[in-house]
């Protein structure tokens, strides 16, 4: 038996009656939906991001390290700059790690400008549990 297919649509498949189950309707796209739905994600990303941005990326306390010196076997001393809002304060978190990268001290150091100083620069003694290959401030925060 031969089938002819001169009758038929070529685009549309033709499966026997009640065999497929029912046949739904085409899918038709909803382009204003996707549209909001693209602001509304691109807005609490902005949300997100300016919020993180406030928490952790406050250029008022940037910090850079100076250098860092008189290594010894339980201790190395880092000099750094912080800069700080006119007249404030922070909280640095400094390390030292050794060759391996492991850390072998850490500690908080409160950091406080004069009145009218926006950049202070620290000289800080870190006591360490083993010999350190680096000292370094992993940050500057506003006191707590």
């Amino acid at each position: 038996m031969t089938e002819t297919h001169a009758t038929l649509p070529s685009d549309t498949p033709v499966f026997p009656p009640g065999r497929y189950g029912r046949r739904r309707a085409p899918d038709r796209r909803r382009p204003v939906l996707t549209a909001l739905l693209a602001v509304a994600v691109v807005a609490a990303l902005t949300v997100i991001s300016v919020k993180l941005y406030r928490q952790y990326g406050d250029p008022a306390y940037d910090v850079q390290v100076i250098s860092y010196s008189d290594i010894t076997a339980t201790q190395v001393v880092v000099d750094f700059r912080v800069n700080l809002p006119d007249g404030g304060s922070a909280v640095c978190v400094l390390r030292a790690r050794d060759h391996a990268g492991a850390e072998v001290a850490r500690e908080e150091v409160p950091v406080t400008a004069e009145a009218g100083q926006r950049h202070i620069t620290v000289r800080h003694r870190l006591a360490t549990s083993a010999r350190p290959f680096i000292g370094e401030v992993v940050r500057c925060r506003p006191p707590a």
